[in-house]
C-alpha cells in the first residue's frame, strides 16, 4: 500500500520538530551539566563572589601614597568609583555597546557572528563584556581541541550568566577593568594608568582613557611605546567609537584625534625604579619573614607577591622624594664631578696608595664576583683565559650620572669604572618616636644595589666623639665652657707600645680650650683626654644604651671614630640628643592589612627609654650647636643659609675614605654617609674628602627642601627643649675668648 504524499510530510514535520526540540534538551542537559562541574570545573559561589587573582603588595607612605609594591603581576583592584567615567565610555563603545540591555549573553551579537561564519565575512566579535571577564577569572586552556574549545565557550556564557546574577553592572566592569592585561608589567587599570600616564584611573583624560582601552585588544601591538603609530591609529578609532555612541561631541573627536600620545611619564613599575627603592629591598626581606609565620583562615602562609596585603610605613612620600634629589643633586652631579676631575690622567685612578699588584688583587677579586665570571667558569676556562676575556672590548650600556648610555668598553674596565662613582646613604627620623622618614641606601638602585643605611657599616669618623663628651657632660665634671689642656695624650697599650693620637692641625696646641671650641674643631688631643679619663669601656656601655649594637673594640682609638657602625644606628643614637634623652629605636612599620583593610597586625615602637638626662642632652646639643655655629660644620649657615636651630656633628675616617654628618633640629634627626663601594677608592685630599664636604652638603640640600614645603609643618623658629630642672652649669662661654673661629679639616 504506497504512503500518502500528506504522510510522508506529516513525518518530516514531526522528525524536524523531535530534533529541534532535542537538540534544545540536549543543550538544556549539557548547561545544566557545565553548571553542575559534571564536564570539567566550574567556579562555586564563592569563587565568583571571591574570584581568585595575584594581587600586588603594596607599600604605603604616611601621608597614604603608594611607594612601591612587590608582584607576580602588578595588579590592585579598584571599585567602579574610582573609574573615569572616560574609561568606562571608551570600554563599552568599544567593547560593548549594548552591555547595559543584555544579561551577559548578547543574542544579537552571537547571530552577528553566526552569520558572518556562515557568510565567510567578518562581523565582528561576539563576547560581552561578561564573557570576556569570565574568561580573564577561569583562563582557556591554551592547548585545547576544538571541541573542548566549544565546551569552554559554552562554560563562559554559564559563568557570564552567573556574574550577572552576582554582580551589579557596575560592578562587572570594575572587575573586568581589575583582571585585564595592559602590558608593560601592568595588570590592572590601576597599574596600567600610573604606568603610562602616572595618574589614578579616576584623572585619566578622554584620550588617555581611549590609549588604554585601545591596548586591550593587542598590548604589544598597540602599545604607545614600541609601536606609536599603531597606538595613535587605535586610539582615535576608539574615540571614533565614542563619538558614534554620543559619549564625545565630533567638535571633541576632531579636536583630540590630532592631538599626540604623551608617553612622557611613562615608567615601568619594578621593583629598580621609583622612589624608595632601598627601603623597598630591605622591607622585602622583613615581610617575606612575616608571612613565613603568620597563616590565613584557610590554614596556608600569606603570600607577599599574590595575596595584595596592604603594608603601612612611616615614610614620608615627600621627605623621601626630597631625600633621593638631594642625594642625586649633589652626589651624583657637583661631588662626582670633582673626583673625577680629582683622578683625571692619575695612573691607577681611581684607587689610592695602592701597588699595581694590590689593584689588580681587589680587581680580580671583584671580577670573580660576577655572573660572567661564573658562566665563563662553567665552561671549564682557567682564571688565565677569563681574564683574557675580561679584557676584549664589548657592547653594553653602563650608568652616568645622566643616565644609560651605550659604549664600548671592556667588563674589567667596566668594573673599575663603576668602583669610581661615589655611593651615599641617607636616614633620617622624627625623634619624638623614632619613626624613620626618609631612608635612601644609595645613588642607583638599579646599578648599586648595596645598601648604606642598614647593611653597610663604616668607620664612623670624628661623629663617635660626641658619645666621648657626653660622659663628660653627664658625671657633672665637665660643662662646655670647661677649659682642658690642649696637649698630647698617650696611652700604654696591652702590648707594651705606646699610642699618642695627633691633632690634623695646629691650631691652639698647648693652649687651653674649652670643650665646646674643641668639639666644634673635632680635637684628637680634647677626645683622647676624655677617654683617658673615663676608659673605652664606659663609652662603650654608653654606645649600647643608645641603640649602637656594632662591634666596638675596648681599645683607646675609637674616641677617634675607628668602630664600623651603620648608618641606621647611629641616626637612632643621635635623636637621644634631640629627644631630652631618650633613645627611640628607629622604626618603619605601621600596620600590615589584608587585601580588604582588615588589620592584620599592628607595630608599636620597638624600644624607648631614657639612657642619659635631661640635662646631658641639653649640654649636648649646645655643644653641638657651636659645630655648627664656628666650627666644621659652619658652611651650614654661611653657604646654605640654614636659619632654623641646628646641631651636629661632621666626621672623616682615615685617609678620607668615608665622610659622614649627623645633624638634626628640634624636629628631625638625619645622618649622612658618602664614600666608595671599596675603602681605597677616596679623594687626595681632605678639603674635598673631609665629612663636610661630601656628606653635610647633601643633609644640608635635605632639611632645606623639607622646611621649605609648608605642607610638611616644620617650623624653623622653634627651639631645642629646655630641660624641666634648672641648669646649674655656664654655658655662655664668650668670656673664655676661644668662641668657635677657626675651621681646621674633620678628622
Amino acid at each position: 500500500m504506497a504512503i500518502s504524499k500528506n504522510n510522508k510530510h506529516t513525518d518530516w514535520v514531526k522528525w524536524t520538530w523531535r530534533t529541534y526540540f532535542g537538540a534544545i534538551a540536549l543543550l538544556v542537559i549539557v548547561f545544566f551539566m557545565i553548571s553542575m562541574g559534571w564536564l570539567g570545573f566550574m567556579p562555586t559561589f564563592e569563587e565568583l563572589e571571591n574570584p581568585k587573582t595575584n594581587l600586588a603588595t603594596e607599600i604605603y607612605t604616611d601621608d597614604g601614597s603608594v611607594l612601591g609594591k612587590y608582584y607576580i603581576e602588578n595588579r590592585t583592584n579598584i571599585p567602579y568609583q574610582s573609574l573615569s567615567p572616560n574609561l568606562v565610555n571608551a570600554l563599552l563603545a568599544t567593547e560593548d555597546a549594548r552591555f547595559y540591555s543584555h544579561s551577559g549573553i548578547d543574542p544579537r551579537a552571537i547571530l552577528r557572528v553566526t552569520i558572518g561564519v556562515l557568510t565567510f565575512s567578518n562581523k565582528g566579535g561576539g563576547s560581552t563584556l561578561t564573557q570576556q571577564l569570565a574568561k580573564n577569572l577561569f583562563p582557556r586552556d591554551p592547548n585545547a581541541n576544538i571541541f573542548k574549545l566549544i565546551f569552554t565557550k559554552f562554560k563562559e556564557w554559564v559563568v557570564a550568566a552567573k556574574l550577572e546574577r552576582n554582580y551589579t553592572k557596575d560592578e562587572i566592569i570594575a572587575m573586568y577593568f581589575n583582571t585585564v592585561d595592559f602590558g608593560s608589567l601592568a595588570h590592572g587599570i590601576k597599574s596600567a594608568a600610573k604606568t603610562f600616564f602616572d595618574k589614578d584611573p579616576k584623572d585619566l583624560s578622554i584620550e588617555e582613557s581611549a590609549v588604554l582601552v585601545g591596548l586591550l585588544k593587542a598590548p604589544t601591538a598597540y602599545s604607545p611605546i614600541k609601536n606609536p603609530e599603531n597606538a595613535l591609529r587605535r586610539r582615535n578609532v576608539v574615540m571614533r567609537q565614542m563619538y558614534k555612541y554620543d559619549y564625545i561631541t565630533e567638535a571633541q573627536f576632531d579636536s583630540l584625534k590630532v592631538k599626540p600620545i604623551d608617553v612622557s611619564k611613562y615608567r615601568i613599575q619594578d621593583h629598580t625604579a621609583g622612589l624608595g627603592t632601598y627601603f623597598r629591598e630591605y622591607l622585602r626581606g622583613v615581610l617575606d619573614k612575616w608571612c613565613e609565620s603568620h597563616v590565613k583562615s584557610d590554614g596556608s602562609k600569606y603570600n607577599l607577591y599574590t595575596d595584595g596585603l596592604k603594608v603601612y610605613t612611616t615614610i614620608n612620600y615627600k621627605m623621601q622624594k626630597y631625600a633621593e634629589e638631594s642625594v642625586k643633586e649633589y652626589i651624583s652631579g657637583e661631588l662626582q664631578k670633582q673626583f673625577f676631575a680629582q683622578w683625571k690622567g692619575v695612573r691607577n685612578a681611581p684607587f689610592y696608595g695602592l701597588s699595581q699588584k694590590d689593584v689588580d688583587e681587589l680587581m680580580m677579586k671583584s671580577v670573580k664576583q660576577t655572573q660572567r665570571y661564573s658562566a665563563f667558569k662553567a665552561e671549564g676556562l682557567s682564571d688565565k683565559q677569563i681574564k683574557n676575556e675580561f679584557l676584549k672590548p664589548v657592547k653594553m650600556r653602563v650608568y652616568t650620572s645622566r643616565g644609560e648610555r651605550d659604549t664600548i668598553m671592556s667588563p674589567y674596565d667596566s668594573i673599575k669604572y663603576y668602583k669610581s662613582f661615589l655611593q651615599c646613604g641617607l636616614m633620617a627620623v622624627d625623634p619624638t618616636n623614632g619613626n624613620i622618614k626618609a631612608y635612601v641606601g644609595g645613588i642607583n638602585y638599579k646599578n648599586f644595589q648595596y645598601d648604606h643605611v642598614i647593611v653597610s657599616k663604616r668607620q664612623v669618623g670624628s661623629t663617635f666623639k660626641p658619645f666621648v663628651y657626653t660622659l663628660a657632660m653627664q658625671e657633672g665634671e665637665f660643662s662646655p665652657c670647661s677649659s682642658v689642656p690642649n696637649v698630647p695624650v698617650s696611652f700604654e697599650m696591652e702590648d707594651g707600645t705606646t699610642w699618642t693620637p695627633k691633632n690634623s692641625g695646629d691650631a691652639r696646641d698647648g693652649e687651653m680650650v674649652t670643650l665646646r671650641w674643641a668639639l666644634a674643631n673635632s680635637v684628637n688631643y680634647i677626645s683622647a683626654y676624655l677617654m683617658k679619663r673615663y676608659s673605652p669601656q664606659t663609652v662603650i656601655t654608653l654606645c649600647r644604651k643608645m641603640g649602637i649594637t656594632s662591634e666596638i673594640p675596648e681599645v683607646p682609638s675609637i674616641c677617634l671614630g675607628t668602630p664600623d657602625i651603620s648608618l641606621f644606628e647611629m641616626v637612632g643614637a643621635f635623636s637621644t640628643y634631640a629627644n631630652q634623652g631618650i633613645y627611640s629605636e628607629p622604626t618603619y612599620l605601621v600596620k600590615i592589612c589584608d587585601n580588604k583593610g582588615n588589620v592584620l597586625e599592628s607595630f608599636t615602637q620597638k624600644k624607648s627609654q631614657e639612657v642619659i638626662d635631661q640635662q646631658t642632652a641639653y649640654l649636648m646639643v649646645k655643644l653641638m650647636q657651636g659645630v655648627v655655629e664656628g666650627g666644621t660644620a659652619s658652611r651650614l649657615r654661611y653657604k646654605y643659609d640654614l636659619k632654623m636651630p641646628i646641631a651636629g656633628k661632621t666626621g672623616t675616617s682615615q685617609n678620607n675614605s668615608d665622610g659622614w654628618f649627623m645633624g638634626f633640629t628640634p624636629e628631625l634627626v638625619g645622618g649622612v654617609w658618602v664614600g666608595a663601594e671599596d675603602r681605597s677608592v677616596h679623594f687626595r685630599s681632605t678639603a674635598q674628602g673631609q665629612g663636610a664636604n661630601t656628606a653635610l652638603p647633601v643633609w644640608a640640600l635635605f632639611v632645606k627642601k623639607c622646611y621649605n614645603d609648608k605642607s610638611l609643618k616644620f617650623d624653623a623658629k622653634k627651639q631645642f627643649k629646655m630641660p624641666k630642672n634648672p641648669i646649674n652649669v655656664e654655658l655662655d662661654c664668650s668670656g673664655a675668648t676661644d668662641e668657635p673661629k677657626d675651621n681646621i679639616f674633620d678628622r
